[in-house]
């Protein structure tokens, strides 16, 4: 099962730039699982069309990004399968990215290839301004994340 992890952010904008800390954090964890040669660690940076093909080549997805889920800064929140599209369409706004991962949703739906294991996790910043370093709340959340990233492979790895 070729799964696609998608780190979402501006890394240049604080807590904005979650998506990727915690690509850079996950990834000296992934070598040690047997079938990591099936996983792709993506920086999907602000996004752009450019990620619907690599989303469209998944059979499993997951996105990780700071995102408004109500909560204080640093809680953060799983969204799988149906839950993550309701989430995404519940959340159209005005960006600063490029192009919305609900964009990219609907690139995949219209050519068939909307990942059926998919998952979102999203992260409450606190201050998404100029800085390089995530906020003390939001980096404490990178490690839960990570290990919540690795449960949710392990769970799929064995449903597969």
């Amino acid at each position: 099962m070729r799964t696609l992890i998608l780190g979402i952010g501006n890394t240049l904008l604080t807590d904005e730039g979650v998506g990727i800390h915690v690509l850079n954090a996950l990834a000296p964890d992934l070598a040690d699982l047997s079938y990591a040669s099936d996983i792709t660690l993506l920086d999907g940076g602000t996004l752009s069309f450019t990620l619907a093909g690599p989303i469209e080549e998944a059979d499993a997805l997951i996105v990780v990004d700071a995102a408004n889920i109500q909560a204080a800064p640093g809680e953060w929140k799983l969204f799988q399968g149906e839950a993550m599209d309701a989430f995404l369409m519940g959340n159209r706004k005005s960006t600063v990215h490029e192009v919305g991962l609900t964009d990219l949703r609907a690139i995949a739906i219209l050519a068939g290839h909307w990942p059926e294991q998919r998952a979102m996790i999203g992260i409450q910043p606190a201050i998404v301004d100029w800085g390089e370093q995530a906020t003390p709340a939001v980096a404490a959340a990178i490690a839960p994340v990570c290990a919540a990233i690795l449960e949710l492979l392990k769970d799929w790895n064995h449903a597969a």
